[in-house]
């Protein structure tokens, strides 16, 4: 705005200056004639001078238009979004732990886990993921009850880890989940910190139950929860609409996390019941995932159950149930159904409605490291679990993983 009026103000002088100059020209002409004893039209000179001032009051006119248009213009090409958003997204991830010692941690200190997939999470305007554990070297012992620490499953990556997601091209995150209390407050603050330095956003406990941020030119509100102590809770269905709506009314895109659901192969087929894991009620995923688009969601992430579930579209908008574990190293069963996940890429319009889609299937190698499957299983387990009475037929999978979506 400053910009627009500097530019008015230098027009304005600049046609002062060239009007005034034209006015003393004219009247020098008219004192000429009069020198030299010639006939003066005053009619005439009246209408030059009339004539003069509208030339420059319209030329005035038309630079302030071009100006202030060309200011606007700059001012929207800086704010404008494009028609779609690029979403990348993936399920699990604890990319190696150093409790109970660095026996855990991956080769290399890391720097290779995410090599063989890197390319398919990045240039998307948004990559996201589950953190599964904490983010912190100092050596302090887990808070939870464990007689054999190598049977205690906590996870703490190192410092300098945060970097590895960075460089991966993650900037989204959810910290809504069991693990993020595996080292008390010490482990808490310090992930967050971490993760506040690397500009990677993030949400899900009590103190950060939602991030706000801008990604060209889209203003999108995040917001996690799970039946964690310490998290906002995925079974207060209230105060979870609340905060949807709350965003929605900030933002243009709404994306919501959550940590629910039974673990393991049993809890692969979605259901509309409470579902309950070593006497935790893990929330009804199926109702909370329609209860959050009804409040204004766009998007929709499950995750939790370390196994892939369907994925679903209501309302035109999508719901992942579950992504599986997708980076898990050196504590997890990977066997089976448990070591493959998707990483799943699609598009949704300035509605939040989803566009197109793919599925990138992906298998975890030797004790959890992320690569391309070439034979597709999880696209292949998805097509199966998509047949489920309880998802929307106007969205399919098709072999090579393309979404096909019938909008009705």
């Amino acid at each position: 705005m400053l910009l627009v009026k500097k530019s008015f103000s230098y027009n304005l002088n600049l046609l002062l200056i060239s009007f005034f100059i034209s006015i003393k020209l004219i009247n020098s002409f008219k004192l000429i004639l009069i020198t030299f004893n010639r006939e003066i039209d005053e009619v005439l000179f009246s209408k030059i001078l009339f004539n003069s001032m509208k030339y420059y009051l319209n030329l005035f006119l038309l630079l302030s238009f071009f100006q202030l248009n060309a200011q606007l213009n700059l001012i929207d090409f800086n704010e404008n979004k494009s028609d779609f958003l690029n979403i990348t997204a993936v399920g699990d991830m604890m990319i190696g732990t150093n409790y109970p010692s660095k026996s855990y941690l991956p080769p290399n200190d890391g720097k290779d886990i995410f090599k063989n997939v890197s390319r398919f999470l990045k240039n998307s305007d948004i990559t996201f993921g589950n953190l599964e554990g904490v983010i912190l070297s100092e050596n302090i012992p887990t808070t939870k009850i464990c007689n054999d620490p190598k049977k205690c499953y906590a996870f703490k990556m190192p410092d300098h880890y945060v970097n590895h997601f960075k460089d991966a091209g993650f900037n989204l995150l959810s910290i809504a989940n069991n693990h993020i209390n595996d080292f008390d407050t010490k482990g808490i603050i310090n992930t967050i910190e971490l993760l506040k330095k690397v500009n990677i956003n993030f949400a899900g406990t009590l103190d950060y139950p939602t991030a706000e941020f801008k990604v060209n030119g889209w203003n999108i509100g995040f917001c996690a929860f799970s039946p964690n102590r310490g998290t906002v809770s995925l079974n207060n269905t209230m105060e979870a609409v609340a905060i949807v709506k709350s965003l929605k009314q900030r933002v243009d895109i709404v994306i919501v996390s959550f940590h629910g659901g039974g673990e393991g192969i049993k809890f692969e087929q979605i259901t509309n019941k409470t579902e309950y894991y070593l006497g935790e009620n893990r929330g009804n995923p199926y109702q909370f995932s329609k209860n959050m688009i009804d409040a204004g969601a766009d998007v929709v992430f499950g995750h939790g159950p370390h196994v892939t579930r369907a994925i679903d579209m209501y309302k035109g908008k999508i719901i992942t149930y579950s992504m599986g574990n997708f980076a898990t190293y050196g504590r997890f069963d990977l066997s089976g159904a448990k070591g493959i996940a998707p990483i799943i890429k699609f598009k949704i319009n300035k509605k939040g409605d989803l566009v197109s889609g793919k599925i990138i299937s992906i298998m975890q190698i030797e004790d959890g490291i992320p690569v391309l499957d070439k034979n597709k299983k999880v696209i292949n387990k998805l097509q199966t679990l998509m047949n489920n009475d309880l998802i929307n037929k106007s969205l399919k999978i098709n072999d090579d993983g393309l979404f096909e979506i019938n909008k009705q």
